[in-house]
């Protein structure tokens, strides 16, 4: 446990759900946790205890990847966690593959509504279904992407060229349907109504669950207790600012109560909101400073991700890093601090004005 980890508080110690298996973490909530394939190795999901038009059941918040052991693990939860009811309907907080991909599956079987933000809905309807190499899903697009900011390496770049098949990959295609969640408006489920709070620089148009009955918040990836939410500049929108957003979006969570249970995506259930953003906060601060620091001298994406990221990377894992750099390096940017130029080698560098 790291020490900002330490300060925060875990109501259930240790515990977490067994695969195919559920805990109740407050009234009518129930924690599951499913599989990933990658270093982040799990993603957490919920069932709320639901009533539509008289009818009891479930809504399950958030899918996993599209993958058979995942489907496998969700029968398991059906016979296991339902209690003999049905599922009413799908929320999705929002279009990343651990999220999103297997809410065509869960709305087909169960002929129930996908409930998700707009934005959300729409890229992930495109990119599960859009033809190879396009944006957001890997490929030529992508390789460009990493080139222009010094990932040039043949290997890697054939790697991500690779890759135009990893969104569809592990999405299935949503329903050619939804119902669209706002921020500010309420959604009642069951006996409790759960207020919508957008956020942006993670995802277009994530959206964050509250109860202020149970004091509970299913924060999705905006609010994590371990791990530094990722906020990236993509080749899907190569000129985005997206850390300034996210770090206004978090200050939308400050009114919620002190004492709230946050559900994260990834991690432990937790009670700190307030302390967690506080720190989220105070580390992209230092960062900012430290990348402004590191380019005294013309840097690279690249350059700077050794400096960020401490750690040996995957390519997945590097990927992810540069275009975290890149957000720091755009929000220093945008804000008059850094310059950038493109060299004769087509690399852009950043550097101080």
């Amino acid at each position: 446990m790291n020490v900002n980890e330490a300060k925060l508080i875990y109501p259930l110690g240790n515990t977490q759900p067994e695969p195919g298996f559920a805990i109740e973490v407050a009234p009518g909530v129930k924690w599951i946790r499913m599989p990933l394939p990658f270093a982040l190795d799990h993603i957490n999901l919920w069932l709320l205890a639901d009533e539509v038009n008289g009818q009891k059941g479930w809504t399950i918040v958030d899918c996993g990847i599209a993958k058979d052991p995942v489907k496998d693990l969700w029968e398991e939860v059906f016979r296991n966690e339902l209690d003999g009811l049905p599922v009413l309907r799908v929320v999705v907080t929002h279009m990343h593959p651990d999220h999103v991909g297997l809410a065509g599956w869960l709305c087909e079987k169960f002929d129930v509504p996908l409930y998700m933000s707009m934005t959300d809905y729409y890229v992930s309807r495109m990119w599960s279904s859009q033809p190879v190499g396009g944006a957001g899903t890997g490929g030529d697009v992508a390789v460009r992407h990493f080139s222009r900011h010094g990932l040039t390496d043949p290997d890697s770049q054939e790697k991500i060229r690779a890759r135009a098949t990893y969104y569809p990959g592990l999405v299935c295609t949503p329903p050619n349907r939804f119902c669209r969640l706002m921020d500010g408006d309420t959604l009642r489920i069951g006996n409790n109504d759960w207020q919508l709070i957008s956020g942006y620089g993670h995802a277009p148009e994530h959206m964050a669950l509250y109860s202020p009955v149970l004091k509970v918040l299913i924060s999705g990836d905006m609010v994590l207790p371990r791990i530094s939410t990722n906020v990236s500049v993509f080749d899907h929108e190569p000129d985005g600012n997206p850390l300034p957003l996210y770090l206004k979006s978090l200050d939308k969570y400050l009114a919620l109560d002190e004492d709230t249970l946050v559900l994260p995506s990834h991690g432990r259930p937790f009670k700190g909101l307030h302390e967690r953003i506080r720190q989220q906060h105070e580390h992209h601060a230092e960062r900012l400073a430290e990348v402004l620091e590191l380019c005294q001298q013309p840097m690279s994406t690249k350059d700077v991700v050794p400096h960020m990221f401490r750690r040996e990377l995957d390519l997945h894992q590097l990927t992810f890093a540069m275009g975290e750099a890149l957000a720091h390096l755009h929000a220093l940017y945008f804000d008059g601090k850094l310059k950038r130029e493109t060299g004769s080698d087509g690399v852009v560098r950043f550097v101080v004005i």
